[in-house]
């Protein structure tokens, strides 16, 4: 059985990963009207992957006899100054969930309850790939500057990284 103070807990990361959901959807509404379709395709991409991290922590809570409640959630940011601002940002709310994580982690500790503890390191290895990721990401707007062309490059390597994990999902 799941105590109320991780439950609770639990909950607000539930929030979290759908906020998370709907930042990068509207990331990806701002990159579709501003002709950066390939950065589109990636940031829906990870919105769909943020709702299924929320769907597998709902889950989590009623399976081990909580009752997942949804609360209330925030609009997100529509406006953006650039594609590279739309990526510094991933990177700075990665960097929120990653400390919301380890915030869980150590509550899970403190309460002994091993069970999640293990659930949980999935979520760890997980935000480790997702700042990797954005970094990388970032790492290409500072190889690129100054050059033209360099923003359609990089939204076309968006559009492959879109179209690769969009393969690995129907393989699955």
């Amino acid at each position: 059985m799941l105590n109320s103070r991780l439950e609770k807990a639990i909950i607000e990361q539930i929030k979290a990963e759908e906020e998370s959901s709907r930042l990068y959807l509207s990331m990806a509404s701002w990159c579709e009207v501003n002709g950066y379709a390939g950065a589109a395709a990636f940031l829906f991409m990870h919105a769909t992957e943020e709702r299924e991290h929320s769907l597998k922590l709902l889950s989590y809570v009623n399976d081990r006899g909580g009752h997942a409640r949804l609360m209330a959630l925030e609009e997100p940011t529509a406006e953006f100054n650039s594609l590279q601002d739309v990526f510094e940002k991933v990177l700075e709310h990665e960097l929120l969930v990653t400390s919301l994580i380890n915030k869980l982690v150590e509550i899970s500790m403190e309460e002994k309850d091993f069970n999640t503890l293990n659930f949980l390191q999935w979520y760890v290895t997980e935000q480790i790939e997702e700042e990797s990721l954005a970094r990388s990401i970032i790492d290409k707007f500072r190889l690129t500057e100054g050059e033209k062309g360099g923003l359609f490059h990089i939204d076309k390597e968006l559009a492959s990284m879109a179209a690769a994990e969009a393969a690995a999902i129907i393989k699955i």
